[in-house]
This record gives C-alpha cells, structure tokens and sequence, in this order.
C-alpha cells in the first residue's frame, strides 16, 4: 500500500437525553440520569512532548512501537532517515458532506476496497452535487509517511469518500483522555500525525485522532444551493419525527406502568 506523502499545496447508545444535531442547530429534548461520560474540553492540554530525536532514538522508537502493537499495522523505517505507518482517523461528522450527483456515495466497505483511488474532482469542477452523512463514528486507516502533514490526511479522507468539499472545512484534532477528561487539540495543517503516533505509542487512549468540521460559529446557509437546502430540510424533518416518536413512546411506556401500579394497588 502506498504511503500517503507531501503534496504541492493548493490555495450511539440510546440515551435517555434526546438529541438532535443538525448544521449546528442543536435541540435538546428531556434529560434523566445516564452513566457519567468523561468531560470533553476543547483545545486542553496534552501531556506528552514532542521532541526532535536523533536517527537512533527515532529506531528505536519504532521497535517499541511495533512490539507493543496486536496487528500488522507496523511502522517502517526507510533508508533516507523517514519512516511510514499507518494512523486511524474517527470521523465525528455532525454535518452533511457533499459528493458528486453522478456518483453513489461510498461506504466504508468501498473506500476499503480501493485504499488507492487517486484524488477525485475538486470543488470548483463539479457543478451537481448530492449531500448525505457519512457513517456516524466511521473509522479509516490511513498509510501515511512521518513528513505526511495534518492538511493532506484531511485531502485523502475526503479523496476516499469523494467528498468535493473544501478541505479547509474540517480539521484533524488529536485526542487524548486524561483522569476522566477527554482532551482534544486542533492540529496545525503542517503538524506531522505519524511523528505525533510515534511519540505516544500505539494506544488509542493516550492518543488518537478526529476528523470534525473546522468551525464552532453560526452555519452560513446563504452557502448553500436551493437543492441542498430542502434536502436539509427533509433530513430534519425525518430527525424531528423520529425523535418524536422515540418521546412519545417512552412517556406511553412510563403512563402504562403507573396505571398498572395503580391497579395493583388496594383500595383504601
């Protein structure tokens, strides 16, 4: 498998708390005790250094590394001093992604079936465009190389899935949990993910990585096509009545049983 390497640049568990995220618009519906969760903070601190190594640490880094790892995802050292691995991305999409109208949108099963497909057309060249989500919490692997930069991981996800959107929409955030607090810090375009993997080790816990949308503001609708926004509308429409639903069923449920406590219960 080919690495991915330096490019020109160019310009849930059911929950008891319903909630709906749609383009940034967030409803929140009912709320009752759940198992605790660990607190996310934005942008925390992370704990581990990052320091230059020589060519001999950067070895020997990388045999305890592939010691320590349960897969054949192994890290390699090549002879120019570099070296290449591969780095799972979790792709935390709350939005719609856009892909050409002539094209089925992939699943994950298709993206793992052709891990080499060059890059798709750009957003400037497709003039019809169908927007869907993503799978929810969908997982890639990606074989990268150490001087492979945050800015061209983001352009082959979206390259495997065909997204046509602008990369600078989203950002790859690295996570890391920390006494029950979940960490999450916004990569720099030119940070170096595999270097980041290398230094932390294998484990997921002490760090992985996050594909989320690059912004935290208001949604500019006016962006948007009239096609895109009825479908948005429609997306919504069928969130609502689901959501709806699942109320309406969990309070019938809740009436039913204190009809019948009230039933069993002797009079007087």
């Amino acid at each position: 498998m080919a690495a991915i390497g330096p490019r020109a640049k160019k310009p849930s568990d059911q929950s008891s708390s319903f909630s709906v995220s749609f383009q940034g618009l967030f409803i929140i519906v009912g709320q009752s005790k759940q198992a605790p969760q660990p607190t996310s903070l934005e942008d925390g601190p992370v704990e581990w250094e990052t320091p230059d190594l020589s060519q001999a640490e950067i070895e020997q880094k990388i045999k305890e590394y592939n010691s320590q790892i349960n897969s054949n995802l192994f890290m390699s050292l090549n002879k120019d001093g570099s070296y290449t691995g591969f780095i799972k991305v979790q792709l935390k999409l709350v939005r719609p992604v856009s892909v050409p109208s002539c094209k089925k949108p992939p699943s994950l099963q298709d993206a793992r079936r052709n891990p080499g497909r060059g890059p798709g057309p750009g957003p400037g060249s497709v003039r019809r465009r169908t927007s869907f989500y993503l799978p929810k919490d969908a997982v890639k692997h990606l074989h990268v190389l150490s001087r492979t930069r945050a800015q061209e991981v983001i352009e082959a996800l979206l390259r495997k899935f065909l997204v046509v959107d602008d990369p600078r929409k989203f950002a790859l955030f690295e996570r890391a949990e920390r006494h029950g607090q979940v960490y999450l810090r916004k990569l720099p375009d030119d940070e170096q993910p595999l270097r980041l993997r290398l230094l932390a080790g294998p484990s997921e816990k002490i760090l992985s990585f996050v594909l989320k949308e690059n912004d935290s503001g208001e949604v500019n609708w006016d962006a948007f096509s009239m096609p895109e926004l009825h479908n948005f509308l429609r997306i919504l429409q069928r969130e609502e009545e689901e959501h709806l639903r699942q109320i309406l069923q969990k309070y019938s449920c809740c009436r039913q049983k204190i009809q019948e406590a009230l039933h069993a219960c002797p009079l007087g």
